[in-house]
């Protein structure tokens, strides 16, 4: 796979669903996806490993149907490995999707580890702010890469420029951004539940639980063990910046409703080489819109078109 060429338009993706929706309600949004104009679609459970809805012999049963689609499908790991049954069910992961010709996104260096040497997407939170990593990564097998949901746009030049002409570049450019990760769980210490008798009470907010400061302010979205933003990002109007760097792949985040709607206006900008204009009815719950982490400002900060110098 090769970085796209400026006069190629680049490819979209769906990011890995970080809620706990429910069996039918996640079929049903593969189901839509496969008639959405979405090229690279990422599966599998990345959040929690309690959650299990969906077992791994379904993941795989739905990127098949979805390769069948026309779709690349690409399993992506659990994020924060935190006991041995996690190690054990992420290397059977592993060691089955391989076998079906899925790629693998790793979110965990145990997870780069257990590929050895196989091609792999490296996941946003793997860290990787310069070359000297993105080359280390590259002879692990890596052939495409996130960078961290902070870096800048000065920053991602730079690393663009140094890359590899075959490692592919994928930035998230809509919905919440993963913060942080604990072994705690946050949903459930909200109902006063432990972790392990949470009663899966995340299942109950399927765009994630707002946080508000004192005052009422929204502050964060609390997602299980994940930490996310209030805010939704949005780079729609940096889509002709972000071409122009070569990015190959534009990624979105699911929510649970709206998407295909989301979808269409990115997808219609990047066959035009426009920014993308999003309604502001088509935020997730509680979200504004921010993007401040692309000017090397606070991320939640929004600044408009002719605010960006």
């Amino acid at each position: 796979m090769s970085a796209s060429s400026p006069s190629t338009p680049p490819l979209l993706s769906l990011a890995p669903l970080a809620y706990y929706w429910s069996r039918q309600d996640t079929l049903g949004f593969y189901v839509d996806a496969m008639q959405w104009p979405v090229d690279i679609i990422y599966l599998g459970e990345v959040i929690c490993s309690r959650r299990h809805l969906m077992k791994l012999d379904d993941w795989l049963a739905l990127g098949k149907e979805l390769r069948d689609a026309g779709k690349q499908v690409v399993l992506s790991s659990l994020t924060l490995i935190d006991s041995e049954a996690d190690r054990r069910n992420m290397h059977r992961m592993i060691e089955r999707a391989c076998a079906e010709d899925f790629l693998i996104e790793a979110n965990d260096f145990s997870a780069v580890r257990a590929m050895q040497g196989k091609a792999f997407v490296a996941g946003p939170h793997l860290n990787i702010y310069h070359a000297d990593t993105l080359s280390w990564l590259a002879s692990l097998g890596a052939i495409r890469f996130l960078p961290p949901i902070e870096m800048g746009r000065d920053d991602l030049a730079s690393l663009q420029l140094q890359r590899s002409e075959k490692m592919q570049t994928e930035v998230q450019v809509w919905g919440r951004l993963a913060l942080a990760f604990s072994s705690r769980c946050f949903t459930a210490r909200h109902h006063r539940l432990r972790k392990d008798s949470c009663e899966f009470r995340c299942e109950q907010y399927p765009d994630g639980l707002p946080l508000a400061t004192r005052d009422g302010k929204d502050f964060l979205t609390i997602n299980g063990i994940q930490t996310q933003s209030a805010s939704c990002l949005d780079l729609g109007a940096q889509l002709p910046e972000l071409a122009a760097m070569q990015v190959d792949i534009l990624r979105l985040q699911p929510q649970a409703q709206g998407m295909a709607k989301v979808i269409a206006a990115f997808d219609s900008a990047r066959k035009m080489g426009t920014g993308a204009s999003v309604s502001e009815t088509l935020l997730p719950p509680h979200a504004q819109r921010s993007n401040g982490y692309w000017t090397n400002k606070p991320g939640m900060q929004w600044l408009a078109g002719e605010q960006i110098s």
